[in-house]
């Protein structure tokens, strides 16, 4: 056992003696506090031991008086200069920022993830080529199983949702469409407006929707899950890529059944748009369907068949990236899933735009 901590004053020397540990400093901080200015120099070369307690009462000492520290061995040295390391000022609570200052930074903040995000999923998008390209040059590397498994995921088990969503939006453009048009005397044109509008473009949005919500939300947190369990670091152990393994699947399952969902959907569509023409209009199912064949061109079609696997790759790749991007704990997965959902039903409804400019510019209007 160690004597207590003591100190000693002699002229602008400060000599410190014992034990400085916790349990044996004593009053030692209150009678530090009744010294004068006239200390220089803290002297600590009879010191027999110190812990981090003494050695920020030494350090708090020597600060407020500006006095030098001497006698100090190696390990009393190096405990003194973590101790000054941390002492650095807190700030308890943060400075004022005006409400316009406030919005301009999380804009800002925002923006640059934004920007963050889409470099990723660029680079994203060429480890996905790449990988394809691999399953091209080798092709027993395909995964086929895996494949034809996200087919029913992405695919079969959302006929289902998706022919019911699809068969009342044909409903309700049909029952606004003949409210607005009545006004006119031009109920006739509820067809057209029921056959264009679904074809061309809500047909394929809403299913994208859909399965950005449904398959897309899936694919980020199945793989945020195998992220944080540590199996997609285990695949890559055992010599397995994961984009090979994981993403080209659920990508190539999107790709293809997106055009085939968004022709299922925009048929229930018309098909939801035609009994209430029969219903409310009087329209007779074969006069609505020799009325479709006048008024929908084939371009319509074209339209939403070439839009469907871009914003299946889109959907895809945005799952599986943000499903990649998981770490740390589990609530990362719930957030990428979140964040999987928002940014492919942005950039669908973005794309979209495009490509209603672009084939428009064409001439398929």
């Amino acid at each position: 056992m160690g004597a207590a901590a003591d100190f000693s004053e002699d002229g602008d020397v400060l000599r410190f003696t014992g034990d400085l540990s916790l349990a044996k400093l004593g009053d030692l901080p209150q009678r530090l506090r009744g010294l004068g200015e006239g200390v220089r120099r803290v002297d600590l070369s009879r010191v027999e031991r110190i812990d981090t307690v003494g050695a920020w009462i030494v350090h708090r000492f020597a600060r407020d008086h500006d006095a030098a520290i001497e006698g100090l061995d190696p390990e009393q040295a190096r405990l003194l200069a973590h101790v000054g390391d941390a002492d650095q000022p807190v700030a308890m609570r943060p400075r004022y920022l005006s409400p316009f200052t406030r919005v301009l930074g999380e804009i800002g903040a925002a923006t640059a993830t934004a920007g963050k995000t889409l470099l990723g999923l660029l680079g994203f998008l060429g480890a996905t080529v790449i990988a394809f390209g691999n399953v091209l040059r080798h092709p027993r590397r395909f995964r086929f199983n895996a494949t034809v498994q996200m087919f029913d995921v992405v695919g079969v088990s959302a006929l289902g949702i998706i022919g019911l969503m699809s068969f009342l939006i044909g409903i309700v453009i049909a029952q606004q469409g003949a409210v607005q048009l009545r006004q006119f005397g031009a109920e006739v044109l509820t067809v057209n407006l029921i056959g264009r509008i679904t074809l061309r473009e809500l047909g394929v949005l809403m299913t994208a929707i859909m399965v950005a919500g449904r398959s897309g939300s899936a694919f980020a947190a199945q793989i945020g899950t195998m992220k944080l369990t540590e199996e997609i670091d285990a695949m890559r152990t055992i010599g397995v890529s994961p984009m090979e393994a994981l993403v080209l699947p659920r990508t190539i399952s999107a790709i293809v059944l997106m055009p085939l969902l968004g022709f299922y959907a925009s048929l229930v569509a018309m098909i939801g748009g035609g009994l209430l023409c029969w219903i409310n209009l009087g329209i007779p199912p074969v006069t609505y369907i020799a009325r479709l064949r006048e008024v929908v061109p084939i371009t319509d079609l074209y339209v939403g068949l070439v839009k469907a696997p871009v914003f299946g790759a889109i959907i895809a790749m945005a799952g599986c990236f943000q499903g990649m991007q998981v770490e740390g704990d589990a609530e990362q997965v719930g957030s990428r899933t979140t964040a999987a959902v928002v940014q492919a039903i942005f950039l669908v409804i973005v794309l979209d735009a495009f490509f209603a400019v672009f084939f428009t510019s064409m001439g398929w209007t």
